[in-house]
C-alpha cells in the first residue's frame, strides 16, 4: 500500500476557524464581566463576614 505524500496527517493541518470574530468577542466579554462580578460578590462576602465576626455577641 503506498501512501500519498499530500496527505497531511495529525495537527500538522492548517486548523480552520470555527467561529466569527464577534462571537469570538462577545463570549469573551461575557466571560470577563462574569469573572468582575464573581469577584465583587467574594469580596463583599468577606468583608460581610469580617464586620459580623467585629460584632460582640448579644447575651
Amino acid at each position: 500500500m503506498i501512501r500519498s505524500l499530500r496527505v497531511v496527517a495529525g495537527f500538522e493541518a492548517r486548523p480552520a476557524p470555527a467561529a466569527s470574530t464577534r462571537l469570538t468577542n462577545a463570549v469573551a466579554a461575557t466571560l470577563a464581566v462574569g469573572c468582575l462580578s464573581l469577584c465583587l460578590i467574594v469580596t463583599l462576602t468577606v468583608l460581610t463576614i469580617r464586620v459580623s465576626i467585629a460584632m460582640p455577641l448579644p447575651l
